[in-house]
């Protein structure tokens, strides 16, 4: 399970058991509401135990791209319902209601980009093409697990032994990441992780803030990507290499790298500057254990704006030792309007963070356990008690 700590003992296993039973419970009924060529689609093998169906199992992406599964738009409303049923098992209430919102606003980025993205089907940007699939079978002694993804959304869950071990790579961006809204307040999805971040970078002291931003210029996008594993030294992935595959048609190459060219060119990186920001084993930055009382509280809090996605109990709140552990590295500027990326990385932890593109308005956030995403750590513990 994805936590901050390698001290199991702060996961509720009593929490555990009971979202893997909602979850059981709602991808079983939407199981059963699927005829034989929506089932073809929706279901694979068991995790751990079926090769063709983990690999597919370990992809994941946050482009406007096939994600695998059944789409919500061949789905009747009600399977829809079913669908977001699942869905909402494996999210607190504030997790679900800003990932319906993201969702919603392929609306909105529709009408900002005048209703002419051509993604090569017949609507660019489309609310109905985030996917589930269920891999294994629900309830069941085996592991089994499940995926719901779709632009800018990317949520896998895996249960084992009828407990959910783990909830990462958990993935919510925001396009636009802000936007206006009838009165004085414009929405916006990812606003309280963006914000306390910034107010923490700017509080540092002059001699840890030198440290903490790595860069005064941001990355493009969120140095992680859609990788599988995350590994030391791994730097960012170029936009063509975040889709399911490559682009057949020549307009569909052109139209994506151009927009990585646009992207890589509005932030000013060359090659010294993407190993400046590549992942590393050690992390970068400032640790907390260097935080006054006040700052400690703001990297608590913004630790929550991620941890705080699943249900409660499915991850541990960090003590002060585990706290200590965090360490918070900046790039770009600290002005609203600047661009900017973050990250929060420590023992079993990495949180990524980034508003570049879109003249600032196009943001994305990611939450992973680089030890235990997928549950790699629970399937492998799992093979040796029961094989």
């Amino acid at each position: 399970m994805s936590t901050v700590t390698a001290d199991e003992s702060q996961i509720d296993e009593n929490a555990a058991r009971e979202v893997a039973e909602r979850m059981a419970a709602a991808a079983g009924a939407w199981l059963e509401s699927l005829d034989a060529e929506q089932a073809a689609a929706a279901r694979r093998g068991t995790p751990g135990a079926d090769a063709e169906a983990d690999a597919e199992r370990l992809r994941w992406y946050y482009t406007p791209t096939d994600h695998g599964g059944l789409p919500l738009k061949d789905m009747r409303p009600a399977q829809q319902s079913l669908a977001m049923q699942l869905v909402a098992s494996g999210l607190s209430t504030a997790g679900y209601n800003t990932v319906a919102t993201v969702m919603g606003l392929e609306n909105i980025l529709d009408h900002v980009e005048g209703w002419s993205v051509d993604w090569g089907r017949e609507r660019g940007r489309d609310p109905g093409l985030y996917w589930l699939r269920v891999f294994g079978e629900p309830g069941g002694n085996a592991p089994w697990g499940w995926r719901f993804g779709g632009h800018h959304v990317s949520l896998n869950n895996l249960v084992v032994d009828g407990a959910v071990r783990s909830t990462t790579p958990c993935f919510i961006g925001s396009d636009p990441a802000a936007a206006p809204l009838l009165g004085p307040n414009p929405l916006r999805p990812l606003g309280g992780a963006e914000d306390l971040a910034r107010e923490l970078v700017r509080s540092l002291r002059p001699e840890l803030a030198a440290r903490a931003v790595l860069l005064d210029r941001a990355p493009s996008d969120i140095i992680g990507g859609n990788r599988t594993r995350i590994g030391d030294g791994d730097e960012m992935l170029h936009l063509p290499d975040i889709w399911r595959g490559h682009f057949t048609e020549q307009r569909l190459i052109d139209r994506v790298t151009a927009m990585d060219e646009r992207a890589e060119g509005g932030s000013g990186y060359g090659p010294a500057d993407h190993a400046a920001l590549a992942l590393t084993t050690v992390p970068k930055g400032v640790a907390a254990a260097e935080l006054d009382t006040g700052q400690r509280e703001l990297l608590r809090t913004l630790l929550q704006t991620y941890l705080g996605r699943v249900p409660d109990g499915l991850t541990a709140v960090p003590g002060e030792a585990a706290l200590e552990a965090v360490h918070f590295a900046w790039a770009g500027g600290t002005a609203p309007e600047d661009p900017h990326y973050y990250r929060l990385q420590g023992p079993r932890l990495l949180v990524e963070y980034d508003n570049t593109q879109r003249q600032v308005n196009h943001a994305h956030s990611v939450w992973r356990d680089p030890e235990a995403d997928f549950g790699f750590d629970a399937l492998a513990a799992h093979r040796t008690a029961h094989h």
